[in-house]
């Protein structure tokens, strides 16, 4: 028996204003904890948190800096829809960091807790960003890329490009830290791993 058909209906454009809203406000979220527990994760939100260790800057600002060559890239692989879309998810992800800041001060919050549920949220907050047309660029680009090109999931891509970063960190935290990073990272990439597989989801 063959496979049933289906018509799959495209995201109107009020949802995927609230997908963007609602996929950079879970990351955003998700990155304020990492920080917090002095942590890091993979991509390129993971290594602007690793540079926000090493050098005085906010995390807000490097993450749209450590972007820019990635957009760049998007646009000539992806077209000037999913760049714009990742660009304002970026500059998104920054203020909404900024805004966790100011309205959730963080006491005191056990490391392993923050990089389990930031590592979630963040996990989930991509994918929606995923399912909208739209990334936080950076290794998401590669990742995606990959996917669609060479059918390899974009969850198992990101996770050896995050190794990459997440080895780089032991020279910034306690390897207590980088451990935790490490555990944490999987948790993202198996949220993508399961939930982003083409043919799977109609929408």
């Amino acid at each position: 028996m063959s496979e049933p058909s289906y018509i799959t209906i495209p995201h109107s454009r009020a949802e995927d204003v609230f997908g963007v809203l609602s996929g950079t406000f879970l990351a955003s979220l998700g990155l304020y904890l990492l920080h917090d527990a002095h942590s890091v994760t993979g991509g390129v939100a993971g290594l602007s948190l690793l540079i926000t260790y090493l050098v005085p800057w906010s995390l807000s600002t490097v993450l749209i800096a450590a972007n820019i060559p990635f957009f760049v890239l998007a646009l000539w692989l992806k077209g000037p829809v999913f760049t714009l879309k990742s660009a304002i998810s970026v500059a998104l992800l920054s203020a909404f960091v900024k805004l966790h800041e100011h309205l959730l001060p963080l006491a005191s919050i056990s490391p392993g807790y923050a990089v389990f549920t930031g590592n979630l949220l963040a996990g989930v907050g991509i994918l929606i960003l995923f399912r909208h047309g739209a990334s936080l660029g950076g290794f998401s680009v590669f990742a995606l890329v990959a996917q669609e090109r060479a059918g390899i999931r974009a969850g198992y891509v990101q996770l050896a490009l995050d190794t990459c970063v997440i080895l780089a960190a032991l020279f910034a935290v306690p390897a207590s830290n980088v451990l935790l990073s490490a555990a944490g990272a999987c948790v993202l990439n198996l949220v993508l791993a399961v939930n982003h597989r083409p043919g799977r989801y109609l929408a």
